[in-house]
């Protein structure tokens, strides 16, 4: 089902809420991996992005530059995401503009990546293709702001459901 394309702020806003209410407090790394896997899957399963953002292949695995700038002046990348950091003026309003299929798809993703932790979803995008081929060519431990292709994203999950 198609709605409006979403703010990558309020779907951030949405997972940290969520975890918080389940017990986590996500680093802002695990932040950018489950937002990360909030998109593949996305467009694996409904062929367009949840939200208009796109994600760089940092060394610490694909990184949105927008909830990079959002925290880079009060966060480390392993810093907690406490619920006032948020900066949330109206809850309700806020989440009433998700639509129902996409939180249920946020919280699908929670389910199945929501436990690990942002050192662990790390290791687990850099196993995968997406991450692995935006990088060609860049040593490990080198910068880039290379850009993580959808199009490699959506194919790479699509084969992981049919092989589910």
């Amino acid at each position: 089902m198609r709605f409006v394309v979403l703010d990558i702020n309020i779907v951030a806003n949405y997972i940290c809420l969520c975890l918080i209410d389940a017990g986590d407090t996500p680093s802002v790394l695990k932040l950018h991996k489950l937002l990360y896997y909030v998109q593949s899957w996305y467009l694996a399963l409904n062929g367009e992005p949840m939200f208009d953002e796109k994600f760089q292949a940092w060394v610490h695995g694909p990184v949105s530059r927008v909830i990079y700038n959002r925290f880079k002046d009060s966060k480390s990348m392993y810093s907690q995401i406490d619920i006032e950091d948020l900066d949330i003026v109206d809850l309700e309003q806020e989440f009433l503009s998700i639509p129902e299929e996409a939180k249920e798809h946020i919280e699908n993703v929670l389910e199945s990546y929501g436990d690990l932790s942002g050192v662990e979803l790390e290791r687990l995008t850099h196993k995968e293709d997406p991450w692995i081929k935006a990088r060609v060519g860049i040593p490990k431990y080198e910068r880039s702001e290379n850009y993580i292709s959808e199009d490699e994203m959506k194919k790479y999950y699509e084969e992981m459901i049919t092989v589910e």
